[in-house]
């Protein structure tokens, strides 16, 4: 219990720092039909496992939950486990905090709830936050790390999918806001040097890494959404029953 208060502190303050770092930019809108297919879930869980892993660890997550998504052990433990043996073990990371922070000046969030705890209000759902962050890098060598982006301004977060995407490059526009010259977000991109994805195929795989992490903040969110279902069509029948016997009950009653 400790632990997982710890975890929902640490990425709930990874959420305030993003929202304080710059108010970023309008939120794309995460394909929602994403969240509910298998297949777009397993190459999302493998992204996460490939790119992720490394240093943000899922530690309330075990392997073998990947079942759910329609995954065997041995899948799971041939195509998915790096850091243990043991497909019953937690998603758990090797990465030192103390270099972790001389690294990257904090320590990278447990990504267990990430989805869930980025929300706000006027913006858009967790997930949107992340569809929009993974694919709004680019360059800039005036940061450590080499690269800038649009969702989190400053992020010290590197650009982990780089290889897939390719270095691209914001368009702005200048404009005068409120007395002062600004650079405003056109909306555009150059690609400054190819990825080996395509941008549409990029953005896929994107969509099915964040497909995946919004799953893993709540596995049983499409059985709790189908058992709801089925309470609310069984109490609209057991409405019309109970309406009808009360009515045969004092049909006689003056």
């Amino acid at each position: 219990m400790k632990k997982l208060i710890v975890s929902l502190l640490a990425a709930l303050a990874f959420a305030g720092a993003a929202h304080a770092a710059g108010g970023g930019i309008a939120w794309d809108r995460f394909p929602t039909q994403k969240a509910n297919d298998l297949a777009a879930l397993q190459n999302g869980a493998k992204l996460f496992v490939n790119y992720c892993l490394n240093c943000h660890a899922a530690a309330f997550m075990r392997y073998n939950r990947m079942r759910d998504i329609g995954l065997t052990d041995e899948q799971i433990k041939s195509n998915l486990m790096f850091t243990t043996d043991k497909v019953g073990d937690l998603m758990k990371v090797s990465l030192n905090p103390r270099d972790a922070k001389e690294w990257f000046g904090a320590v990278p969030p447990d990504l267990t709830v990430i989805a869930r705890s980025r929300s706000a209000a006027g913006m858009g759902s967790g997930a949107d936050y992340l569809y929009t962050y993974l694919r709004t890098y680019y360059r800039d060598d005036t940061k450590a790390t080499g690269w800038n982006n649009l969702a989190f301004p400053s992020v010290g977060m590197p650009h982990v999918l780089w290889e897939l995407q390719g270095e691209r490059r914001p368009v702005f526009e200048k404009r005068v806001e409120h007395g002062h010259e600004v650079e405003v977000f056109t909306g555009r991109w150059e690609q400054v040097k190819p990825g080996t994805m395509t941008p549409q195929q990029y953005d896929e795989a994107v969509g099915d890494l964040v497909a995946f992490l919004h799953w893993m903040g709540e596995p049983m969110r499409a059985d709790r959404i189908r058992i709801g279902v089925v309470v609310l069509i069984f109490l609209a029948v057991f409405t019309v029953i109970a309406w009808r016997l009360n009515a045969a009950f004092w049909k006689d009653v003056k």
